[in-house]
């Protein structure tokens, strides 16, 4: 098994609350090619922590990559909330140009 994704099961295990290492375990599940997983990953980061705001941008060009364009705009929908409730305009950019880029 990959020993980063060991580790970061272990830290979430012992009741970490640092929401990037929830969210750094859905990347590394993407990058050995568990998009699946990964997606769903992403879906218990926004559910724990929804106001972690790096989660939607991800969570929604994965799910565009795999075809579940009405996933991927719900999570850029709320990418776009949490983004206006953290004042964070350059994420907001980045959302919208991801919604923009989705199939109608």
């Amino acid at each position: 098994m990959n020993q980063r994704l060991d580790m970061l099961d272990k830290m979430i295990a012992k009741g970490s609350v640092d929401p990037f290492v929830s969210y750094a375990r859905a990347l590394e599940l993407r990058s050995l090619g568990r998009k699946d997983e990964a997606l769903s990953a992403f879906g218990e980061v926004r559910e724990r922590f929804p106001g972690y705001v790096p989660t939607y941008l991800m969570a929604g060009q994965l799910a565009a990559e795999l075809g579940l364009f009405d996933v991927a705009r719900d999570f850029l929908t709320q990418g776009l909330s949490a983004s206006s409730a953290a004042g964070d305009e350059h994420a907001a950019s980045e959302l919208n140009a991801a919604l923009a880029s989705l199939p109608q």
